[in-house]
């Protein structure tokens, strides 16, 4: 099983909407017994909370209801998943420092990344957080996330022969 967790701040905008959006591509794909998901955030502003009523909102457009409850990101986290996938600079800088705090490493080259890494019309780095915004950021972050979910899922499938 590969295990992938998706890290934004709060753990109820960008996370959340990237979480649902991988899940329902890799069960497109027929994977859901090879590839599992889950979302954290980096602080514990949101613990327990559904994603952003936007959140939802965009993506029960597309058919994706989301279910998940805001946690933060845990020591485990690092031993539990194979690759953390960041939603901008800032995050991934705070789960580099948070996984040296825990295990006393940094992650291993190519287990840590931004998700943008995966978005061939990326003009920035980082997923825009929508939190501060209308409901036309979070149907922007919805398609950031796809495009980024799509070329993801195909990097998986490759680097792990799963097709």
């Amino acid at each position: 099983m590969i295990n992938v967790l998706f890290v934004c701040l709060g753990n109820i905008c960008r996370s959340p909407l990237a979480e649902g959006v991988f899940r329902a591509l890799v069960a497109q794909q027929g994977l859901t017994e090879k590839i599992n998901c889950d979302s954290a955030g980096t602080h514990g502003y949101h613990i327990g909370a559904l994603p952003d009523r936007r959140a939802r909102r965009v993506s029960a457009d597309y058919g994706i209801q989301l279910t998940h409850t805001a946690r933060k990101l845990s020591s485990d986290d690092f031993a539990n998943f194979d690759y953390i996938v960041a939603m901008d600079e800032s995050n991934l800088e705070h789960i580099q420092t948070q996984s040296y705090r825990s295990t006393g490493f940094y992650p291993e080259e190519g287990r840590i990344f931004t998700y943008r890494n995966f978005d061939h019309q990326a003009d920035e780095s980082g997923v825009p957080d929508p939190y501060y915004e209308d409901i036309a950021a979070f149907e922007n972050v919805y398609q950031i996330v796809t495009r980024c979910g799509e070329q993801f899922l195909e990097y998986l499938i490759k680097e792990h022969k799963l097709a």
